[in-house]
């Protein structure tokens, strides 16, 4: 009597770590509890449709609609396990997300929605909100504009101002970064006015905590952004602009160091080496600010901080150094007389082109320069009358020195910038700023990881803008999850003074105290799931946990069962070879 074998066999990788992760931050409940589907829908729930949704991506680096549904096919039995319902692949047809994707991208939901995650985060996590940054990007489509649409032309920060984008404005929390808000507007939106709106969301999801410092860049500086902050009782620090610091004004404040009668204050930090080494210097003073505000006039003192940074102020320089070797070289060349080059006639003429090149280089007044007329006879050739006849030609030529007093009075200059904030000496000394404020990478990393390859925000796929704005969102959600397993990660392994191994391709014994969310989900790549089916009972073999994944599983605070569960389905138990 033959008995009929079936061997099926599933791609387990890193969907159980992942899916016990988003089951932490309740992203199912809290998607269902604030986003109401019609009564037609069947299935999975929208909240642990776009769970399953939000594991693709952060498995895959996919967001793409149409490859979903065959990635799920191939792991059925595995979704199954993880989100404890009977999961098909028709949960997770184009259609079905796309229909997902239309209730995200309600915008009155998704505000109560990421307020709800954003307290749930913090809370679960232990999190303290001391201190956010907010700031902005934009990312493109080559979609069609139109008047009102959410897709405008407008400053890009991709360097591609030709095509139509989309403008994310975002805040999150210091120092692990973790997203709080995100606000989606017209790509040709300024940025001044996205700093109220997108703080006071973050207000409303902290409740009654006061005394947050909130950390931008210099369009965070409008004066009504930090009236509004003051007014709140939460602190900011950002740089002032040139406008709001003008070149006399800065002149002046730089004055008083330059004439010895303002001290500077040494600052210093720690290098890789553990010695302290001079990253700054500055000072600062008070000035009282005002400002009105649905009526009401608020007044306070602000600390202005004058601080030169050392590394700003040598790349300024360098930089000025080569573009004034540059703009040399190119005034030089106006000499040249050989063919096909243009000889000027006249010192008008050379001093226009001369002066074209001190503005394109950014050089002006840094150069001195003496023109020198020059006349040379030349010999008519040819036939006839003129033949043989002397001509006198004029040329103007020029020479170029290096203005050393006005030189030296600009490398002097490098480096400055002045900073506000509302914040008392005695919780934000002038040290704690200037390393506030060089903690502003953490925000553009996160930025950075939406846009890069693990979250691929660019190229955008879709056209219809609704659905944009909430895959955007969804995006924003993965995110969150990256920095979440990094941040539990790196904090397990500081407290333990110990290293994660194991994590490198080629090189297994390399150590890392602050391995990425990425290289450890790769740690994963490959385990399978196969089941074995004889005579209607199934064994199942799961591919055995090695040291480092059952390391990396202990640092977030996972038994070994989120994989080892996966039998719960079969008849017999796993059949793993990392037991005895």
């Amino acid at each position: 009597m033959t008995e009929e074998l079936t061997i099926t066999t599933e791609r387990v990788d890193d969907i159980p770590l992942l899916l016990s992760q988003l089951n932490k931050l309740e992203i199912a409940t809290l998607i269902d509890r604030h986003f109401s589907v019609n009564g037609n829908w069947r299935g999975l729930s929208l909240g642990k449709l776009v769970t399953g949704w939000l594991c693709f991506i952060l498995s895959e680096y996919n967001h793409r609609l149409n490859h979903v549904q065959p990635w799920a096919e191939q792991r059925l039995g595995v979704l199954q396990s993880c989100l404890s319902e009977d999961v098909r692949g028709l949960d997770f047809t184009d259609d079905r997300l796309a229909s997902a994707l239309d209730y995200l991208s309600n915008d009155a939901r998704w505000e109560e929605f990421e307020t709800a995650l954003g307290q749930h985060s913090l809370r679960v996590y232990d999190l303290q909100a001391g201190r956010v940054r907010v700031d902005s990007t934009t990312t493109k489509s080559y979609v069609e504009v139109s008047p009102e649409g959410l897709f405008q032309f407008g400053h890009s920060k991709d360097r591609r101002p030709d095509v139509p984008q989309v403008k994310i404005n975002m805040s999150v929390l210091d120092p692990l970064g973790l997203p709080l808000t995100t606000t989606i507007v017209a790509g040709n939106s300024a940025d001044d006015p996205l700093y109220v709106p997108e703080i006071a969301r973050v207000q409303r999801m902290l409740g009654e905590k006061k005394g947050v410092t909130y950390i931008g860049d210099c369009k965070m500086a409008a004066l009504q952004t930090r009236g509004y902050v003051e007014h709140r009782k939460d602190y900011y620090l950002c740089p002032l602009s040139s406008v709001q610091v003008p070149p006399s004004r800065m002149k002046e404040l730089l004055g008083v160091v330059e004439d010895g009668s303002q001290k500077l204050e040494a600052i210093f930090s720690q290098n890789d080496t553990g010695q302290d080494e001079k990253i700054a210097e500055g000072y600062e003073y008070e000035e009282q600010m005002q400002v009105v505000l649905s009526g009401n006039e608020i007044v306070w003192q602000e600390r202005r901080l004058v601080v030169r940074s050392l590394k700003m102020a040598e790349k300024q320089q360098n930089s000025l150094r080569a573009r004034m070797a540059e703009a040399i070289a190119e005034i030089e060349v106006l000499n040249e007389r050989k063919q096909g080059k243009k000889i000027y006639r006249s010192k008008e003429e050379l001093e226009n082109e001369v002066e074209k090149v001190l503005r394109k280089k950014k050089v002006c007044g840094l150069l001195t320069f003496s023109y020198l007329e020059e006349v040379s006879q030349e010999t008519i050739r040819g036939y006839g009358k003129k033949a043989g006849r002397i001509k006198e030609q004029k040329a103007v030529r020029v020479t170029v020195e290096k203005n050393s007093s006005a030189l030296q009075e600009e490398m002097l200059n490098m480096g400055w910038r002045v900073y506000a904030t509302n914040q008392g000496v005695e919780s934000l000394t002038l040290l704690q700023a200037v390393q506030a404020y060089r903690g502003q990478y953490v925000i553009e990393h996160r930025i950075g990881r939406l846009k890069g390859k693990q979250l691929s925000l660019s190229p955008l796929y879709l056209s219809d803008e609704d659905r944009v704005k909430a895959l955007i969102r969804l995006l924003t959600i993965a995110l969150r999850v990256l920095t979440l397993i990094e941040f539990q990660v790196r904090k397990k392994l500081e407290e333990e003074k110990r290293e994660l191994s194991g994590i490198y391709a080629g090189n297994p014994k390399r150590r890392s105290a602050r391995p990425t969310t990425e290289t450890m989900l790769k740690a994963f790549e490959y385990m399978t799931l196969t089941k074995i089916e004889v005579s209607g009972h199934t064994t199942i073999h799961l591919t055995p946990l090695n040291k480092t994944q059952e390391t990396i599983l202990s640092l977030l605070g996972l038994p070994f069962d989120t994989y080892l569960s996966l039998n719960r389905h079969s008849s017999k138990p796993i059949l793993n070879l990392s037991e005895p």
